[in-house]
């Protein structure tokens, strides 16, 4: 027998753990950068209309099919099949969010582990420990592995410890933390000397950058910002009471979600020009503002360099940040393998936990040691293929193949009356035809 099924017990605990699995590491060195690279506020304006256009329709999709089913991908897609063909094809869409899941972890944990080195660097330089100062900043096969293993142990540590008392406690925690660091870093970086000049990029629209290509682009970041497509919205909405309106739910996930993406640039932005008024590089050779791993590795810790000992104590807030929102993103993919082998296997939660860590944790340490060739391959493999062909199955599995009634009485529980409301009226056709065709023209856009 499997190990009775977990329960959010309030709508914060749920919100908190949906918001921690959405706000990520992209959220918080991507969407700035990408602001500045395509307008300012005139992609923010686009990126606002397409997240509720686009994430929240398929969001809705994730939470109705999982709370319906209260099972893991697999069991859910093959539950709300309607014959042997979509049953088949659910058993390889929920698979394959179990894979791309896994896949998208193994990769997060190394570069989670580079975040808790960069963490431990400033103690080290306080208690004066160059060489180990010196290791935890250099880029080391020994210091990747080392450190993909401690984060991978924090993650599999609160899974173990369940959905109350382990995903939902944790995330209570560290999403109010994320958020009080976050807003400190902002003022104290606000008060620096270029932070103008950064605000300016990100908050002026420049509507002459305004094409297809940047309406693309903002919706590519919707849809991968909420991490839909994967199962793991579908797992927590799982472990939603019935009682729960999940159409509010959802909003209110997708605007935390976009809420701490803005804030994010508030912070990044006006530290990336802080760090060039101090004489650092912040763009490329292509002329494009640094993004991914250069910025936080790279163009941020020059910056602190900078500060004298008060940089020490920068740093050790802005790596906190990072850490608290790499793990509140992991422990959710970690959910989804764990949840299946759960239920599916028979495996009580500890070891299966423990099994799908230790598996996941072997592909992180195969793309260490075979860093320039697999790094890059897995992320394209995982994200730009996985994600969006994933989403457009879970649309096509509520739009097309769970019959229409069902879902009406799935949505009615904790929203009497919906049925008369005007997001009845409009979603279940817009998730049946537009949100595919939006999510494979991002799709497409992403890989040509």
């Amino acid at each position: 027998m499997s190990a009775p099924r977990g329960q959010f017990s309030s709508n914060f605990g749920f919100l908190m753990a949906a918001a921690g699995s959405a706000v990520g590491l992209g959220n918080i060195w991507g969407f700035p950068t990408n602001v500045a690279a395509n307008g300012g506020a005139a992609f923010v304006v686009v990126y606002l209309v397409l997240a509720f256009m686009l994430a929240y329709p398929v969001l809705m999709a994730e939470l109705a099919i999982g709370r319906h089913a209260r099972s893991n991908m697999v069991k859910a897609l093959r539950g709300i099949a309607s014959g042997p063909v979509s049953r088949g094809v659910g058993t390889l869409a929920g698979f394959g969010g179990i894979a791309v899941a896994s896949l998208i972890l193994s990769f997060y944990a190394i570069v989670a582990g580079w975040m808790v080195a960069h963490l431990a660097d400033p103690f080290a330089a306080l208690v004066g420990a160059t060489d180990t100062a010196s290791w935890l900043t250099g880029d080391s096969t020994t210091r990747n592995f080392t450190f993909t293993a401690i984060f991978s142990g924090l993650t599999m540590l609160i899974i173990a410890s369940g959905v109350e008392k382990g995903i939902e406690r944790w995330s209570t925690l560290l999403m109010p933390a994320l958020i009080i660091l976050l807003l400190l870093l902002i003022v104290y970086v606000l008060t620096q000397p270029g932070a103008v000049q950064g605000l300016e990029a990100y908050l002026i629209p420049d509507f002459s950058k305004l094409s297809p290509q940047l309406l693309l682009s903002a919706m590519g970041q919707a849809f991968f910002s909420l991490s839909l497509g994967v199962g793991t919205m579908l797992i927590y909405g799982s472990y939603l009471s019935k009682q729960e309106s999940l159409p509010r739910l959802g909003a209110l996930v997708t605007l935390i979600d976009v809420g701490i993406a803005f804030t994010a640039g508030l912070l990044i932005l006006p530290a990336m020009y802080v760090a060039q008024e101090a004489g650092t590089q912040i763009f490329a050779e292509s002329g494009d503002l640094i993004a991914g791993p250069g910025l936080i590795l790279q163009v941020l810790p020059a910056l602190f360099d900078t500060m004298g000992t008060s940089g020490l104590f920068v740093a050790i807030a802005f790596f906190a940040l990072m850490t608290i929102a790499s793990l509140t993103s992991s422990i959710s993919m970690l959910e989804v393998p764990v949840a299946f082998s759960i239920e599916n296997l028979g495996l009580k939660r500890k070891p299966a936990t423990l099994m799908m860590g230790a598996v996941i944790f072997a592909i992180s340490s195969l793309i260490i040691f075979n860093f320039d060739a697999l790094f890059s391959l897995v992320i394209s493999i995982s994200t730009e293929y996985g994600q969006p062909l994933l989403g457009v199955a879970l649309c096509v599995f509520a739009g097309w193949i769970w019959r229409r009634d069902q879902l009406l009485k799935e949505l009615q529980e904790g929203h009497p009356g919906i049925e008369h409301t005007l997001f009845w009226k409009i979603w279940p056709w817009y998730v049946r035809i537009v949100c595919p065709l939006l999510i494979l023209a991002a799709f497409a856009q992403s890989v040509l």
